[in-house]
């Protein structure tokens, strides 16, 4: 059985070629939110929320999960709004003990959102939810990160 670096390492290869291929944006997107649903069991939701710096709010993008009614939310307000606001990662081990959070399921019991950088602009951001309480290790930290640096390039 491979190890989650061994894990996290072969999707960063696949998420590279993903990115690499002939594509679109929106495409490309859509197709790494099914590439980390589908191999990472505690990854209940997975999307992309695009930024709208003139209107400073995030807009909804890609994803694979249940519907969501937040198509928009301004910086600073919720997770997403907090990362996209502070240009840093948030992690959410248990959302029922967050006061600035938008629920977006019941089922949702914790979240990781981190930032897409494009010249110290926040471009986007990849938003994962998770139905279990406490999932996120440090190494789904890097891994998100390292894949939000690997999509920077296609904005």
């Amino acid at each position: 059985m491979e190890n989650k670096k061994q894990k996290f390492d072969l999707l960063l290869k696949q998420v590279k070629e993903v990115v690499n291929s002939k594509s679109n944006r929106f495409e490309k997107l859509q197709a790494i939110c099914q590439l980390l649903k589908d191999n990472i069991d505690h990854y209940d939701w997975v999307g992309f929320y695009i930024a709208d710096i003139s209107k400073r709010e995030l807009l909804l993008g890609p994803y694979v999960g249940e519907l969501t009614e937040h198509t928009k939310i301004p910086f600073g307000r919720g997770i997403c709004g907090q990362a996209a606001e502070r240009k840093e990662t948030f992690v959410v081990q248990d959302v029922s003990k967050q006061t600035n959070y938008l629920s977006c399921s019941p089922k949702v019991k914790s979240e990781i959102v981190v930032p897409i950088l494009k010249n110290g602009e926040v471009v986007g951001q990849i938003d994962i939810d998770s139905h279990i309480t406490s999932p996120f290790s440090q190494e789904d930290e890097q891994f998100l990160e390292n894949i939000c640096q690997v999509i920077s390039n296609l904005f």
